[in-house]
């Protein structure tokens, strides 16, 4: 397997959560409630599987390993775009929770943000998906050779590997920290 194969396949579940979330964003539309809970397990998925999981696989190594090669004009630009995209989908997840967390408090005018930037973000991802999956992907493969190709997966499975660790680790210090 190349180093992009985990990266690839991890878009398809992401895919499929998007297909749920635009499932509820359906009912939230219909009812004119969320389940501030969805929203919660929603944005977890989101931070932890989408952001800290795949797109720290991206950022702390594909694109570290890229940065050491010489990149063409258009590599080096959608690099540089994949990573503006993924502070977008940060920015965005942080305004879903600061929405449910005023909507849990009584603030009803706050669904109309929650559904806005959960539109957003279903909107979003699939071009992102497509642009790394079509393009960057693809493009990227010419820079490394096979050897540097299976470090880096291997270094992949070792991130994937230490994932959960991290996750529960900072959960309970950030208990001890109250």
């Amino acid at each position: 397997m190349q180093a992009r194969g985990p990266l690839m396949i991890e878009h398809r579940l992401i895919e499929r959560m998007l297909s749920i979330i635009k499932n509820v964003l359906g009912k939230i539309e219909s009812e004119h409630e969320v389940d501030p809970v969805f929203v919660d397990i929603a944005v977890d998925f989101i931070r932890i599987y989408a952001d800290r999981t795949h797109h720290g696989k991206e950022e702390d190594i594909l694109f570290r390993e890229l940065n050491k090669k010489t990149l063409t004009s258009e590599d080096r630009q959608i690099m540089e775009e994949l990573i503006e995209e993924h502070v977008f989908g940060r920015q965005t997840t942080k305004s879903i929770v600061e929405a449910n967390t005023r909507y849990r408090n009584g603030d009803k005018t706050a669904l109309t943000d929650i559904t806005a930037n959960l539109k957003t973000l279903t909107e979003f991802y699939p071009r992102h998906i497509e642009k790394e999956d079509k393009v960057f992907f693809p493009s990227s493969r010419i820079y490394f050779t096979d050897e540097e190709d299976q470090a880096m997966l291997a270094e992949f499975w070792e991130f994937d590997r230490k994932m959960i660790h991290e996750k529960y680790k900072t959960l309970v210090e950030g208990f001890e920290g109250r």
